[in-house]
């Protein structure tokens, strides 16, 4: 997800009530033509327009008005749609924004709709997407497309120090991980631990037994779990199990045998195809090994009806036929990303081993606490772990600062 800018909803909502009431819906043709259905997607127009021309083709009058919106700019265009009342009616969200936008009130209530059409119903999708798509007892939206981290892992190296299927448990990932560097010798790592990506310690805390958040909007990241899930990590630092530096190249490192696992999403796969070559039949995927549970995020996107909508039936209709297991390969098929429709995994497409890893591990998944304030907070946590991990701070002291930099954050004081 791209990192958004200084701006918020509420200032933008402050200027533009100074601007006079009544633009439109700019994207809609001529007045009174309830037919053109608007859509905002992140990324290019190629991905979706096969999709809205098979939506036309079953639904004769209709138009899908597709426009493709970069995510480096997403954020900003949604945030102006929002305080002018004016964008489209259908509306990609990153899975991480929807708690801002649901607490603008910019996301419609999708329950209505739930009812009425049966591919939208939450059964359908993985558990961890549907959550993505719910706010304060709400569902505003309904997942589109998922990814999720699984561990990539050379079989050749692993296979030498006793774990050809890959580490299973906490222990077997840092017994394997000495072996490894006992046996490479001089610069030498078993895998990165990636304390600059927000999510990476989260998912270890989660299969700790850490809910980082609680249901009662109680941060838990001072607590025995948490505090466990930093050590745990550090030691791979501190026994120079993983470089401490940014400049090694993973792909590079995996490919030369100076890193034999990193942990990653579906989209390392045909990166690593086309970067190393070499190595090709000396590598998988498997799923993240645990310790209570082997959790792993989950992220990708949902598909919204924009709470200013001219259109929101016409939205609803069309986002259940993308909720559809056609709808959903095809997207597959024209951006390789992975359905978030359980159903669609039976399908050959998907059955290639590395791919169905990740299908395996988005059964046991969830996203980063649905709460607002998150992202701020999640900047903290990483500023916090390379206190530690780096920079030698106490790891409970720095993680009760950290603790009370998010109540703050939540205001909880």
């Amino acid at each position: 997800m791209k990192k958004k800018t200084g701006f918020t909803i509420a200032a933008l909502l402050m200027s533009f009530s100074l601007v006079a009431a009544g633009c439109g819906n700019s994207g809609n043709s001529a007045s009174g033509d309830n037919k053109t259905l608007k859509v905002w997607f992140m990324g290019t127009a190629d991905t979706v327009q096969p999709i809205a021309d098979m939506y036309e083709a079953e639904n004769p009058g209709v138009k899908v008005e597709v426009q493709a919106i970069p995510w480096d700019t997403a954020h900003d265009k949604l945030l102006t749609a929002v305080a002018s009342k004016s964008g489209p009616d259908v509306v990609q969200m990153g899975t991480t924004w929807v708690p801002e936008f649901a607490a603008a009130g910019a996301l419609k209530d999708m329950a209505p709709y739930i009812e009425k059409y049966p591919s939208m119903k939450a059964e359908n999708f993985f558990d961890g997407a549907v959550q993505t798509t719910q706010y304060e007892g709400k569902t505003v939206g309904i997942p589109f497309y998922v990814e999720t981290r699984a561990m990539f892992y050379r079989t050749d190296l692993l296979s030498d120090v006793g774990y050809p299927e890959g580490p299973k448990t906490w222990d077997e990932l840092k017994d394997a991980s000495k072996k490894l560097v006992a046996k490479g010798g001089a610069g030498h790592y078993a895998l990165p631990i990636e304390g600059k990506d927000s999510i990476f310690p989260v998912i270890f805390a989660w299969q700790n037994g850490s809910d980082i958040i609680d249901a009662n909007r109680q941060p838990q990241f001072n607590q025995p779990a948490y505090v466990d899930t930093v050590n745990f990590l550090k030691s791979f630092y501190d026994e120079g199990l993983s470089p401490k530096g940014t400049d090694l190249d993973t792909v590079a490192a995996f490919k030369d045998g100076k890193m034999a696992m990193f942990i990653s999403g579906p989209w390392m796969i045909q990166t690593v195809k086309d970067k190393a070559p070499e190595i090709d039949g000396k590598w998988s995927v498997t799923t993240l090994p645990a310790k209570e549970t082997n959790t792993s995020s989950i992220g990708g996107a949902d598909l919204s009806i924009f709470e200013y909508a001219k259109n929101p039936d016409e939205a609803a209709k069309f986002i259940s036929f993308m909720a559809e297991q056609k709808a959903q390969l095809k997207y597959y098929e024209t951006s390789n990303s992975m359905p978030a429709l359980k159903a669609a995994w039976s399908d050959p497409a998907l059955s290639d081993p590395m791919i169905a890893a990740f299908g395996k591990q988005l059964e046991n998944s969830r996203p980063a606490p649905t709460v607002k304030e998150y992202e701020e907070i999640a900047q903290a946590a990483m500023a916090a772990f390379e206190q530690i991990t780096i920079g030698g701070a106490d790891t409970q002291t720095e993680l009760d600062k950290l603790n009370d930099k998010a109540n703050e954050l939540l205001g909880n004081k």
